[in-house]
């Protein structure tokens, strides 16, 4: 993605900035449209079943709404099927104000959770509480395949390089959640990740990615 200009008889190259306009932009978002409506329908009966499941497990709602920042910096409220036992996040948050701790959770996500249930240990394993992100897919609020959206306390840290990330639809999956999931801690590098794959983006490096996660998803690597 880089062009190379003439400038007073010398020939400079230049790098293509990390944004996503144009057609490629319209590509992007009619692949997101026919893959995210079709798997939404294929995923419909097993959303039912979880859903149910979930009811019968523990009592709480269903679905799991925790605000994250998306393209341009704009909060949405993320989807996601409940894994933990019901104020699970409330109860942390009053902790954390006992304590004077703010900022990050004071349970960060690790294996062994004691608030995950019998129900929501298996939709991580197998990446299942996920599936009700089609629907901020459908909505425009994600994309199937994209740097994954932040936490905005999270976001308030970050250093001006790291910004560019939010340049692009945030995704249900991405490069580095391929190369690591959970495993891969270090932040910076997941980053870098995400900055790697705005700039080399095509339809066809989502489709990688894309039959990439399904292979993660069966190795259940990181996955907790």
């Amino acid at each position: 993605r880089a062009s190379v200009e003439d400038f007073a008889g010398i020939p400079l190259i230049g790098l293509r900035g990390p944004v996503l306009e144009g057609l490629d932009r319209a590509a992007k978002r009619a692949f997101d449209l026919t893959v995210g409506g079709l798997s939404l329908l294929a995923a419909a009966p097993a959303m039912a079943l979880t859903a149910l499941a979930i009811k019968i497990d523990s009592p709480g709602p269903v679905l799991f709404c925790q605000q994250r920042v998306g393209e341009n910096g704009r909060l949405f409220e993320m989807l996601k099927f409940r894994t933990m036992v019901a104020g699970a996040e409330e109860e942390e948050r009053a902790l954390a104000k006992e304590t004077g701790e703010e900022g990050p959770p004071l349970f960060e996500k690790q294996p062994g959770d004691p608030r995950i249930t019998r129900v929501g240990r298996f939709l991580r394993r197998w990446s299942l509480d996920e599936l009700p992100q089609l629907i901020n897919v459908m909505r425009g609020d994600m994309s199937l395949v994209g740097p994954r959206p932040e936490l905005p306390w999270l976001v308030e840290e970050y250093e001006p390089w790291q910004r560019k990330r939010f340049v692009v639809p945030q995704g249900m999956t991405g490069w580095w959640q391929v190369n690591g999931r959970s495993t891969r801690a270090d932040h910076d590098l997941r980053v870098e990740d995400d900055l790697y794959y705005i700039r080399n983006w095509s339809v066809w490096l989502d489709v990688r990615i894309l039959l990439m996660t399904v292979g993660a998803v069966i190795r259940g690597e990181g996955a907790y």
